[in-house]
């Protein structure tokens, strides 16, 4: 590929400060769900030439986890970044391993981690996250999960520890109560939902916790091919979806540019992944993130996503769902 169109993006890729950590991360990440085959099949060719773009490109941080692909997404961004390694920052999980298998114990997060970086080629982790937490019993994550990372990150194998989940309400209790590093969530805070910004913002402000955000395009709801079947979200809010890309084609934009860039713009936000697995991905988000967004679109799609602002799918222990949830 002709890397002259590569410069600009280069010079415009903003850098924010992730919490505490201290670490740089580049506002758009990549998010290595798809290397897993999540999303559909991933050309494995094409994926790491995607990856060396997204590097090139200024992309520094990579979101992945042994779920992802059962293990393939970890085994393929390892192979991926040899040689690399020095120039990313490389976020796995732990805790959960399959639809229906997780294991949150001490035991089986520190045989966990072992086994992420034999896959990953490396002897560290920059982050390790415990993954999904609302499927775990929160007095678990507080005193057997998070002190079993702690331990990790005392032995090397890890340099900064979270927690990820759907359930924002969650993430902030586990957060008030302990010392994470960072957060992540994931359809939180998009054109649709925003619920993040008013239960995570402040934590992330008053602690200094890093926050991250994931899947922007609401899994595909704001994308013009919309969602794959396994999607959990209700018919209302496919429908809605469905509205808030009609409505950004017909006044000639790019619901996923659009989205993109909504999601990332917030300066609370330190990183937001994105799915990616070809070169022409790269570019097209990169891109989005230096979009000038139309305000009056934007009053016309928070009209629309208002009626479910606050709906999300059930997930995890119905001890743990979201007080506001509605859906």
């Amino acid at each position: 590929m002709d890397p002259g169109p590569l410069r600009p993006l280069l010079q415009t890729m903003e850098y924010r400060t992730l919490g505490k950590t201290g670490l740089k991360v580049s506002r758009l990440g990549f998010g290595a769900a798809t290397l897993g085959n999540e999303y559909g099949t991933a050309d494995p060719q094409e994926s790491a030439r995607a990856v060396n773009l997204a590097i090139d490109s200024g992309i520094n941080i990579f979101d992945v986890a042994p779920y992802y692909g059962r293990t393939l997404a970890e085994t393929r961004l390892g192979e991926m970044v040899e040689g690399r390694r020095h120039e990313v920052i490389i976020a796995t999980k732990c805790a959960r391993y399959n639809k229906a298998e997780f294991d949150f114990s001490a035991g089986r997060v520190t045989q966990s981690i072992d086994e992420s970086l034999r896959r990953l080629k490396t002897d560290y982790v920059d982050i390790l996250h415990v993954h999904d937490i609302e499927f775990a019993h929160k007095r678990q994550v507080i005193d057997e999960t998070i002190p079993a990372l702690r331990n990790i990150q005392a032995a090397g194998k890890a340099r900064f520890i979270g927690i990820t989940g759907l359930t924002v309400c969650m993430l902030r209790e586990i957060a008030e109560e302990t010392d994470v590093d960072c957060l992540l969530s994931y359809c939180r805070y998009n054109l649709m939902n925003t619920d993040m910004a008013s239960t995570l913002f402040p934590l992330a402000e008053k602690q200094g916790v890093g926050l991250m955000n994931a899947s922007p395009l609401y899994m595909r709801l704001l994308t013009p091919e919309g969602p794959l079947d396994w999607h959990p979200a209700s018919a209302e809010l496919r429908e809605v979806g469905r509205q808030v890309v009609d409505l950004c084609k017909r006044r000639g934009a790019s619901p996923s540019k659009v989205a993109l860039h909504y999601a990332s713009a917030p300066s609370s936000i330190a990183s937001t992944f994105v799915g990616i697995s070809t070169q022409e991905e790269v570019l097209q988000n990169i891109g989005a993130i230096d979009a000038t967004l139309d305000l009056s679109l934007l009053d016309e799609i928070d009209k629309l996503a208002e009626p479910v602002r606050h709906r999300i799918w059930k997930s995890g222990l119905p001890e743990n769902y979201d007080r506001m949830m509605t859906d």
